[in-house]
């Protein structure tokens, strides 16, 4: 049987490859994330993701090995985990009544060659009441999260709408990472 393996530690990407009832191993990557200045979104999650997969095939040659990053992009910013409540507080003013991206960065590594993508999504925020970030923060769900939020969480209220792949939000655009693992052979 051919051994996949995601490079996550991440509970959602888990859980969802469990919803693709597929069977895999979990290798969390430690990886440097800097990232270049000049690095758009979109090349700063693909190189993440490359870069969590690749750690993982270096140990596992013939597995085939999922890295994904995930961020969330407001006016060409990316916001990333919050490093404390005000600033999860900021970024949840700033996302406000307003549309933001979230950009899935995907990597799989395989013996038969490798698939790199990104997936965009656009969510629309509701108006946020100073109540709502700060009874959420109080939750402390928000502190692991890119943009200070989980859509599959509590936060999911704060959403008026998203235009794209729901997974992709999550963290793990679900049904092409499978499609594309199966096009390279799993």
């Amino acid at each position: 049987m051919k051994q996949l393996i995601l490079a996550s530690s991440s509970p959602r990407r888990k859980q969802l490859l469990e919803l693709a009832n597929l069977r895999f191993q979990i290798l969390a990557s430690h990886i440097d994330e800097q990232i270049h200045e000049d690095a758009s979104p979109e090349q700063a999650v693909q190189l993440l993701a490359y870069r969590k997969a690749k750690a993982a095939a270096d140990c596992y040659p013939h597995a085939y090995v999922i890295g994904a990053d995930t961020v969330v992009v407001y006016q060409n910013n990316i916001l990333g985990k919050p490093k404390t409540k005000e600033e999860a507080a900021a970024m949840l003013r700033m996302l406000s009544g307003e549309a933001h991206e979230v950009l899935t960065g995907v990597a799989i590594l395989s013996p038969n060659g490798q698939s790199l993508f990104v997936e965009k999504t656009k969510v629309m925020f509701w108006d946020l009441t100073e109540e709502e970030i700060s009874d959420y923060i109080a939750t402390e769900e928000p502190m692991d999260k890119a943009g200070a939020y989980g859509i599959q969480g509590r936060a999911a209220l704060f959403v008026k709408r998203i235009e794209g792949d729901y997974f992709t939000v999550v963290g793990l655009p679900l049904s092409r990472t499978v499609r594309e693992l199966k096009r390279l052979g799993w």
